[in-house]
């Protein structure tokens, strides 16, 4: 069972339960998500550019804050570079986290204790202001250009490549990419015909859909939105 829930200053507070063995698969979509197990576990798993498989062999709880796109690598204090495609524990990022362990361990609500957390870290350590423009152009699909974006920013395209790698991990082209496909398999989850998603979602055609959900999630789109 998978809930998420809002929480002011981040895309959301999220979690997951888990009865039995399982085996998953996180696809990107240009978050970056801060985890605590009932395990014990608490890592960060950075912006993803292919799909990241998932298992679990025991029944456990997943407790998870989501910054949104270009968000999460300021309140780590490093560049979204060093977090793409990655898991990595809490600690080698924020330092020593007992503390903060041992409060999300006795708490009857950790996602909103770990949610507390990552907003005062943000305060610290706001995101770039580039991050709201840049996801609004790129985010509403069709043939955006770097060059374009670049220029409609007063940026050169070198400046804003080096802005982008910095916030989210990766460049404009490749989070073009990322947020796009982000769009289609939300538009896809709620009945939108595949047709009209690639319509909607700047795509030459159903078939360029198809093409790029497999490659950036190894899986068919039907497939993918399956319950």
């Amino acid at each position: 069972m998978y809930a998420e829930r809002p929480f002011a200053g981040l895309a959301c507070v999220w979690r997951r339960v888990t009865t039995s063995p399982e085996v998953g698969l996180v696809v990107p979509d240009g978050c970056t998500d801060v985890m605590f197990s009932s395990t014990g576990e608490l890592f960060v798993a950075g912006p993803d550019t292919v799909a990241h498989p998932t298992s679990s062999s025991r029944p456990h709880v997943l407790h998870g804050v989501r910054f949104g796109p270009g968000v999460g690598p300021a309140a780590f204090g490093v560049p979204g570079g060093a977090l793409r495609d990655q898991r990595v524990p809490l600690a080698e990022l924020w330092g020593p986290t007992a503390r903060l362990e041992d409060a999300l361990g006795e708490a009857a609500d950790p996602g909103a204790v770990l949610a507390a957390e990552a907003v005062r870290r943000l305060r610290r350590s706001p995101a770039d202001p580039l991050v709201e423009p840049v996801v609004s152009a790129l985010g509403i699909g069709g043939r955006v250009t770097a060059a374009g974006l670049a220029d409609d920013l007063g940026l050169s395209t070198r400046q804003l490549h080096r802005r982008c790698l910095a916030a989210f991990g990766y460049g404009p082209k490749v989070l073009h990419r990322v947020l796009r496909f982000d769009r289609a398999v939300r538009l896809a989850r709620g009945g939108v015909a595949f047709a009209e998603v690639a319509h909607r979602t700047g795509y030459a055609d159903q078939a360029h859909l198809s093409r790029e959900v497999r490659e950036l999630a190894g899986v068919p789109l039907r497939q993918l939105i399956r319950p």
